[in-house]
């Protein structure tokens, strides 16, 4: 299937086919009878930027509003993240002015705001937008896009620095969000943002960091062909650790900042990656590991065994959906969000349960959904492994630990 691609208009083939699933963030009441939205989660790749997109728009006041559950402030990995990237924007100027967009519930900004400088975060999601300004960020509830921008910069000036974390891949219009950083964005300000790379999705086939959330999955040669088209520059380039490999991109306007070594070397080491040899080994490795986790969970079930996962996460979704995971296989997944907890998993209709239903008493096999925070929840949770319990984890392939 061809779709146009929603950067350049260019064609995008499919190459991955996740099937007929719900929103992932979608966490239903018990008592709710109503019926869940699904959607197709397809892949593609634009054969002419390089791209990799959903073939599939999901309406964003569906994904992002009142209630939307995820919340930054959760993992104390991601708190200290936030504060470090708060830190070297604080710094970036004399009296800078930052604005965040998808701020969620201010953990980054709030160092901004401690620090005495100024600062806005732009957050669509009223429920986490409303934690943020209880912590004393100043937040506008709103999508980011052109007029917000415009809007921004007549009350408050240019931008010194625009950031988003996680928040770009989401932004199928990203016309507008680029217009929109133009219009705010100070002539030698910079536009940063981090989301999961398309590099590390590849290389550990972590198939579940698609969804319906996750609209682009970025590239250094992709974000390069983006920002050119929009009358910027990709300048310098940052790998991370954090939600499984993410990329840091730094975007300013031509000419204002020399671009790094970085770029040209992540550039380089991307000749392949969004090729279709590359990319079909990629969907053939996602459909062997369905294929060995459900046969795992099957047979730990015909043994009698109890299975529970851990971490109710939106990527979480995709894996059990795809795989048909239900009760039946994993009795019950425990997280620590309160807002997802006593619902029903998007699609699976898996329980909910708080963190101590967890040791009462302790499952003999977790499967591991929050994977990309294993050393956090492993240290936390050795308990559990000292009572004689094994950890399943699926990525890169499926392994009992």
């Amino acid at each position: 299937m061809t779709t146009e691609c929603r950067i350049c208009a260019g064609p995008v083939e499919e190459f991955l086919d996740l099937g007929r699933q719900p929103l992932s963030d979608a966490f239903r009441r018990p008592d709710d009878t109503r019926p869940e939205f699904f959607y197709r989660l397809a892949v593609g790749v634009c054969g002419t930027c390089s791209m990799v997109q959903l073939v599939e728009e999901v309406p964003r006041e569906r994904m992002f509003h009142e209630d939307y559950p995820y919340v930054s402030r959760g993992s104390a990995v991601m708190r200290e993240h936030f504060r470090g990237v708060a830190e070297r924007f604080i710094a970036i100027a004399d009296d800078p002015f930052v604005v965040e967009l998808g701020c969620n519930d201010g953990t980054m900004l709030r160092t901004v705001a401690e620090a005495g400088v100024r600062h806005l975060g732009v957050e669509p999601s009223g429920g986490v937008a409303d934690l943020a300004a209880a912590d004393g960020v100043r937040v506008r509830k709103d999508f980011f896009e052109e007029a917000t921008a415009r809007d921004i910069r007549a009350a408050d000036g240019p931008a010194d620095v625009i950031y988003a974390a996680n928040t770009l891949c989401h932004i199928p219009y990203m016309g507008s969000i680029l217009r929109g950083v133009d219009a705010l964005l100070a002539p030698d300000g910079v536009f940063v943002f981090e989301d999961p790379y398309l590099g590390d999705i590849v290389e550990k086939t972590s198939f579940d960091q698609i969804y319906d959330e996750h609209f682009f999955l970025f590239s250094a040669r992709s974000v390069d062909e983006m920002a050119r088209r929009h009358g910027l520059e990709l300048v310098d380039v940052e790998r991370l650790a954090v939600h499984g490999g993410e990329v840091r991109y730094w975007l300013a306007r031509p000419g204002v900042r020399p671009r790094t070594a970085a770029v040209d070397a992540l550039l380089a080491e991307e000749a392949e990656l969004a090729s279709r040899v590359v990319l079909d080994g990629f969907a053939n490795r996602v459909q062997k590991i369905r294929a060995d986790l459900v046969a795992l969970l099957t047979d730990l079930r015909e043994r009698g065994e109890r299975v529970v996962g851990y971490g109710a996460t939106a990527k979480s979704a995709t894996v059990t959906n795809l795989c048909g995971i239900g009760p039946d296989l994993v009795e019950f997944i425990c997280d620590t969000t309160p807002a997802k907890q006593h619902r029903l998993a998007p699609g699976s209709g898996i329980p909910v349960r708080p963190p101590a239903d967890f040791a009462d008493p302790y499952p003999p096999y977790a499967l591991l959904f929050a994977w990309n925070h294993a050393e956090e929840i492993m240290a936390k949770e050795r308990a559990f492994r000292d009572a004689g319990g094994k950890w399943i984890t699926y990525v890169p392939e499926v392994r009992v630990l």
